[in-house]
């Protein structure tokens, strides 16, 4: 599992039956994300989790 398939801006688009990254980003920001020495760790991620703050406050 890959650091996209937890991420907020992780959506999938029904026309086109697959799952895309929904974070507007210019061609530099996608070429260090995908393609510089950052590769592993997107700048942009945003944990999924929607319950991870309410267990943090319990």
């Amino acid at each position: 599992m890959n650091q996209c398939d937890m991420c907020a801006f992780f959506e999938y688009d029904e026309d086109y039956e697959e799952y895309f990254c929904s974070v507007d980003m210019d061609e530099d920001d996608y070429g260090r994300t995908y393609y510089g020495e950052r590769k592993d760790s997107c700048p942009y991620f945003r944990d999924g989790d929607e319950y991870k703050v309410v267990r943090h406050q319990m």
